[in-house]
């Protein structure tokens, strides 16, 4: 009897179910992921959710995105959030309002840091999804707001999708009737995009 009950407890603790119960991934961003103007349930992160569930059924998936959040309400929320879920995997879609608002690129960068650090010293890897603005905002603002993803990608070693809204950015058909953000029809391009990147971060 003892020995089986020693056998049962080495195959739970060696079955990758056990293993994937304790993952999550945490998406921090802001309308791009909210679902803003579109039907719940019918988001990227949604239709993550969904792929995940075939492929990784056992990895949760925590949307702590806001409408309109900046880097600087991300960062502040950050610690909270790692402490409350501890997940496997952070994904980081934010910086587009701090833009839009002009705001300074030093303080987006060092939040952008300050965000990806906390998630690395809780053990969690770190997926960062660049972004563009148009270019009405001045083309070396533009330039200098783009190159902010790169540079942290490489100087904090994490992985990086270079352009989120790669494929979609280009085609108004895809956009609401506002024309900045993306209609249910862009939403799978969106995960198409992200997928090849968080993939690799799901695997042990």
């Amino acid at each position: 009897m003892v020995m089986v009950f020693a056998v049962l407890c080495m195959a739970l603790l060696n079955s990758p179910t056990v293993y994937a119960q304790s993952s999550k991934v945490l998406i921090m961003g802001d309308s791009l992921s909210a679902e803003y103007g579109l039907p719940r349930g019918t988001g990227w992160v949604k239709l993550l959710e969904n792929r995940l569930k075939k492929k990784y059924p056992d990895i949760q998936v925590i949307n702590a995105s806001i409408s309109g959040e900046t880097t600087s309400g991300g960062q502040m929320r950050m610690a909270s959030l790692l402490k409350t879920y501890q997940p496997k995997v952070v994904v980081i879609e934010l910086g587009a309002n701090d833009a839009l608002r002009g705001l300074q690129l030093t303080a987006t960068e060092q939040n952008l840091r300050q965000m990806i650090q906390a998630s690395k010293q809780s053990g969690a890897k770190v997926l960062l999804l660049g972004m563009r603005i148009p270019p009405n905002y001045g083309q070396d603002y533009t330039n200098k707001f783009f190159a902010i993803y790169g540079k942290l990608a490489t100087s904090e070693q994490v992985e990086l999708l270079p352009f989120f809204l790669e494929r979609v950015a280009t085609r108004m058909d895809l956009f609401q009737a506002d024309r900045i953000h993306p209609n249910m029809t862009a939403q799978s391009l969106m995960l198409d995009n992200v997928w090849p990147k968080l993939e690799p971060l799901l695997k042990p």
